[in-house]
């Protein structure tokens, strides 16, 4: 439709405070959360994957550890939703707004904000898809879930200009 507005919500950062799954990485590799957040902020000021934080850490390896992550972070739970997030969901939907959320994530996170009352016409995460985020071709693929409204009317909300705002403008 001609009159559709959309805004499309990124996860991390955006709508879920990431602070646990960076602790939960800190505690596994024996580093402090302040040591493994500050090397992240460094990496991310650089314009890097947040996944680099490994190597600057000289921990290459970390995927070894995936196992145990999962295992020790679990899910997502409301507690890690920020606190203005599903008001925020409900303030655009009233002001008539249609709502996706597609991000870099893994596909079992779509279930995990349903379970805890994440509600939106459009959900789905890169890994469902084959494309991540700043890929052109991510962009186009939410589109295409949306609906494929006119890209002038949907405004993509994510906490990074690199991969999320400059890429979906």
């Amino acid at each position: 439709m001609a009159d559709e507005r959309w805004v499309c919500l990124d996860v991390g950062e955006t709508l879920i405070d990431e602070t646990r799954v960076w602790t939960t990485w800190a505690h596994i590799l024996g580093i402090t959360p302040f040591t493994f957040m500050a090397a992240l902020g460094a990496v991310l000021a650089r314009g890097g994957d947040h996944r680099d934080v490994f190597d600057v850490l000289g921990l290459p390896d970390w995927r070894v550890h995936y196992d145990e992550f999962r295992a020790d972070y679990g899910t997502f739970r409301t507690e890690d939703l920020y606190p203005d997030a599903l008001s925020s969901i409900a303030a655009l939907r009233g002001a008539g707004y249609q709502l996706a959320i597609v991000a870099n994530q893994p596909a079992s996170r779509t279930g995990e904000l349903r379970a805890i009352g994440v509600e939106t016409e459009v959900m789905a995460m890169s890994d469902e898809f084959g494309f991540q985020k700043p890929s052109l071709d991510f962009f186009r693929h939410a589109l295409t879930l949306m609906g494929s409204p006119s890209p002038a009317s949907v405004a993509y909300v994510g906490d990074r200009l690199d991969n999320a705002v400059r890429p979906a403008a």
